[in-house]
This record gives structure tokens, C-alpha cells and sequence, in this order.
């Protein structure tokens, strides 16, 4: 019964994710590498087959411009080809030490730019974070969550009947956070049926939103609580979030960041572990099972939660962001949101709010998935995070993805969740 409800989810992620891709480029730029793996040894050359296709037919001669360097970083090679026979073959010295290598193509056809870029790995599995970890780095964090809980949790259920169903239950909640008239606010589903379950905590990428609830988790017996990280209701017009991501909450990742009590996502973070009090209160909830699963933003929130809450037993990440994000001061990819220079004091508070370094405490199963040509958050930066991780992890690796997914990405996660949470 279990895998045919998985069946029809992936139907119903497949309809909507060729609904959200609409039409493909008429024009498609396919880069390939000569390693069947992209995977390379560190100083190994490597070559790119390049060519286009209109109408699944290869084009002839078209100029390509092309740029290959390391990822994020000034080209080291760049350059012009004309496709007489519909195919050029480019070589490159690769990368002297570990990191992601990026062959970037342009090509321009009656009038309309194209354009494709795929990285490469360099012995990624070596590459080791630039951030260094605060000797107080632990107890920073013990003390703001109780500072936090100093602070009574007194919460609000309203629910809502229009997006609830024959199977789930369906709340708008508010919470009360770390100080007076500071909230957390989310969407919690919870199965119509007699019983305590498990608990994932859906956590959000990055922007100002509104945020539904994760109703098909909820369908497989899981308590979902999707919360927002910006203190602001999550059913508010769309005008409101686009005012509000023009206004007070635009480049919010960078506000106060040279103040480690004050930077923005201190709340943010704790807001996870808030979160967390709250589905632990929850009276349908078993007391033992919970997971917490999110992507970009919200993949870096993720291992945040992971590290700081022992409560959860499981962690599901996409592309996580926030990781190693200094490393474009040690010229080579930071994580997002990419800053390219940093001041003393910026570098000291960043560290306390670098996801490499709560990955160093992460020690319960995880489910990782991602590619290499991830334009946003830069591979080399999450990279840098997996591989200080030594608690159990999974890795579904989708190599020519960048930050997006596939629909089977979405099956394996949910199914993953649902294996380790009910012990099916």
C-alpha cells in the first residue's frame, strides 16, 4: 500500500513540475565531460564535447563562446569556437587542488541567447571548509537557547476547514518566541485518525512568502509543521511579502551581520528550536520521531536544527546554503548568499552561523541530495559541510542539476522519511 501512495505522489510531482517548467529552450546547449562520471583526480586534464541541438538535430556552424575556470572564480581559459560539423572538443589543465571546475557556454541564433554551465568535480570528497570553528562556538549556542526559553512558549491553532481534507487536519499556528510580541508562525497538518506519529519539521528556503502545509507527508501518517523564519503571518496577500521583500526584509541575510547577538538569523535559528517545543507539545505527537528536512535556506536550517536539537532523530537536506561562507576571501566559492568581502568583525560573527560548523556536531542519520552545477549554492561551499559530517549520510547525487530538483528527488526524500521515521 505504502509503495503505490509513493507511485501516485511522483505522478502528481511529475504534472507539476512539467507545469512549472513550461516550455523547454528551443536552442539546447549540451556540454559534455569525457569522465562518464564528471569526476576527476586533482591535476588530471579534462575535456568538454559541446554541441547544439534544435529539433533533437545537432546544429552546424554556430560560434560558441565559451569560459572555463574554477567555479565562482575569474575564467582561466575563455575563448570562441565555430561548430563546423556540429561538435567541438575543448581541453582544459583541470584544477590543481579539490573543488568544482565550470565550462560555461554561450551561443547566440537568430538573435536569442542560449546559454548552459556545468561544474565538474576535483577530488570533492577532500575539499574542507576555510571557516574556522569558535573555541565557544557550543556554549554561544547553549546560552542563546536559554535565553530563548527564559521566555515562555504559548501558542495559538486555528484551523483552517478550506485546505483540510478527509485525511488531514490542517492549522495555521503562532508561537510565541524570545521576546514580547516576537512570534513564529507556520502551517501544521496532522492525519485525521486516531493515534500519535511522527514529525518532520518543514523548514523554508530563502525570500519572504507565504508557506501551505506539507499535506502529502501528512497523508503517510506524518505530523508536518512548515514554519516561516521572518516573524510575520503566513497568510498575508501576495503584496504584502513582495512590499515586504522590498522593504524591511530586502538582503535580510546581511542585516546586523557584525553583531553575533543581533545578526538576523539568530532568531532564525532559534525559531527552529521553537518550532521543535511546539511539536513536542503536541499531544498527537509520539514523543520519539522527528525529522527535520528542507532545502537551500532551508537545507542549511536543516543541519542547524540537526546540531543544536538532540530531539531529532533525522535529517533530510537539499543544497544546503550558509556553508562555508567566507570562502571567497580564501578565493575559492563561498556558500550563499555570496559575500565577496567581509570585514573582520563580519568574518568573527559569521562564524558562529556557518552551517560547516554545525556539521562538525551533526551525529544522526541524514539523506543528502544535490548536483554539481548548482549556480546559487555553490557545490565547493556545501561540499565543504558533507564532508565534516561523520554521523551516517546518504547521498542521492543528480550530477546536472543545479538548484532545482527533479520529481524522483522529492519520492526518494518522502520515502527516505517515511522508512526511518515508522521503521517500515
Amino acid at each position: 500500500m505504502k509503495r503505490i501512495l509513493i507511485l501516485s505522489v511522483l505522478f502528481l510531482f511529475t504534472i507539476s513540475t512539467q507545469a512549472a517548467k513550461g516550455n523547454k529552450d528551443l536552442v539546447t546547449i549540451q556540454i559534455t565531460p569525457d569522465h562518464y562520471d564528471w569526476n576527476y583526480k586533482v591535476g588530471e586534464t579534462a575535456r568538454f564535447t559541446i554541441s547544439l541541438f534544435q529539433d533533437q538535430q545537432k546544429l552546424k556552424n554556430v560560434k560558441i563562446e565559451y569560459k572555463i575556470g574554477p567555479e565562482k572564480m575569474p575564467p582561466t581559459q575563455k575563448d570562441s569556437v565555430l561548430l563546423k560539423d556540429g561538435t567541438a572538443v575543448i581541453k582544459t589543465a583541470g584544477l590543481r587542488s579539490p573543488g568544482f571546475l565550470s565550462c560555461e557556454v554561450r551561443a547566440t541564433i537568430d538573435g536569442f541567447p542560449y546559454r548552459n554551465l556545468i561544474n565538474i568535480a576535483y577530488d570533492c570528497e577532500k575539499i574542507q571548509p576555510t571557516t574556522l570553528l569558535p573555541k565557544d562556538f557550543r556554549s554561544f549556542w547553549d546560552s542563546q537557547i536559554s535565553r530563548m526559553r527564559e521566555y515562555p512558549m504559548q501558542s495559538e491553532m486555528t484551523f483552517i476547514p478550506e485546505e483540510s481534507d478527509a485525511d488531514v487536519k490542517v492549522y495555521r499556528v503562532k508561537i510565541s518566541h524570545y521576546s514580547r510580541g516576537n512570534y513564529l508562525y507556520g502551517v501544521l497538518c496532522i492525519p485525521n485518525k486516531e493515534g500519535r506519529f511522527p514529525a518532520v519539521l518543514r523548514l523554508p528556503g530563502a525570500g519572504v512568502a507565504k508557506h501551505t502545509g506539507d499535506k502529502e507527508l501528512a497523508r503517510m501518517g506524518v505530523i508536518t509543521f512548515r514554519i516561516g523564519i521572518h516573524g510575520i503571518p503566513l497568510d498575508l496577500k501576495p503584496e504584502a511579502y513582495a512590499n515586504l521583500q522590498a522593504g524591511a526584509l530586502k538582503n535580510y541575510m546581511y542585516h546586523h551581520m557584525d553583531n553575533r547577538e543581533e545578526y538576523y538569523y539568530n532568531r532564525v535559528f532559534l525559531g527552529c528550536i521553537r518550532a521543535n517545543d511546539f511539536i513536542a507539545s503536541l499531544p498527537q505527537y509520539d514523543g520519539e520521531n522527528l525529522a527535520a528536512y528542507g532545502g537551500s535556506q532551508g537545507g542549511a536550517l536543516t543541519l542547524v536544527t540537526a546540531a543544536l536539537d538532540s530531539r531529532v532523530k533525522y535529517l533530510a537536506a537539499f543544497y544546503p546554503a550558509l556553508c562555508d561562507i567566507a570562502g571567497y576571501a580564501h578565493n575559492r566559492a563561498g556558500g550563499w548568499f555570496g559575500v565577496k568581502k567581509l570585514t573582520p568583525k563580519e568574518t568573527q560573527t559569521l562564524a558562529y552561523y556557518d552551517v560547516v560548523n554545525f556539521a562538525r556536531f551533526i551525529h544522526i542519520p541524514g539523506f543528502y541530495s544535490w548536483g554539481y552545477s548548482d549556480e546559487t549554492c555553490p557545490p565547493t561551499s556545501f561540499y565543504s559541510a558533507y564532508n565534516v559530517i561523520e554521523a551516517p549520510k546518504e547521498l542521492y547525487l543528480l550530477k546536472e542539476t543545479g538548484h532545482w530538483r527533479y520529481p524522483e528527488q522529492n519520492v526518494k526524500v518522502n520515502q527516505w522519511l517515511i522508512d526511518k521515521l515508522t521503521g517500515k
